[in-house]
């Protein structure tokens, strides 16, 4: 069984940056594709980035593109969201997932859905006022 453990939210201004980190344990995590989702006060969940398990393909929500980076170094069993620029539209609980793919995407899965995940950490709170 794997689990995710996520770190890195705070409490930043508008324009800063923060870098979230979730560690894998209990697996391998070379298999899993991953991803960042996120919930907004009062709104559904939402998938922010996702990454398949080789690194090759990434995807982003539209409103984080250009300003939110996903990384993973499986060595270290680690997946990173570096966020720049944010917003106050980007305060909510983050949470990483993995998801192991169906045959046929072993490399190329990377899923932006809460339905397509099998495995979620715990949230960490970002907050981005001034």
């Amino acid at each position: 069984q794997l689990q995710l453990v996520e770190s890195g939210g705070d409490v930043v201004q508008p324009g800063g940056s923060l870098r979230l980190s979730c560690a894998a344990s209990g697996y391998t995590l070379d298999y899993y594709a991953v991803g960042w989702f996120r919930q907004a006060p009062g709104k559904e969940r939402e998938g922010v980035s996702c990454m398949s398990s080789n690194g090759d393909i990434t995807n982003y929500v539209e409103s984080v593109k250009g300003r939110f980076t996903i990384s993973r170094d499986n060595a270290k069993k680690m997946v990173y969201l570096q966020m720049n620029d944010l917003t106050p539209e980007d305060t909510g609980n983050y949470y990483c997932a993995a998801a192991v793919p169906p045959i046929g995407e072993t490399h190329t899965g990377c899923y932006m859905t809460s339905d397509a995940m099998d495995y979620w950490g715990q949230g960490t709170l970002v907050t981005v006022s001034s």
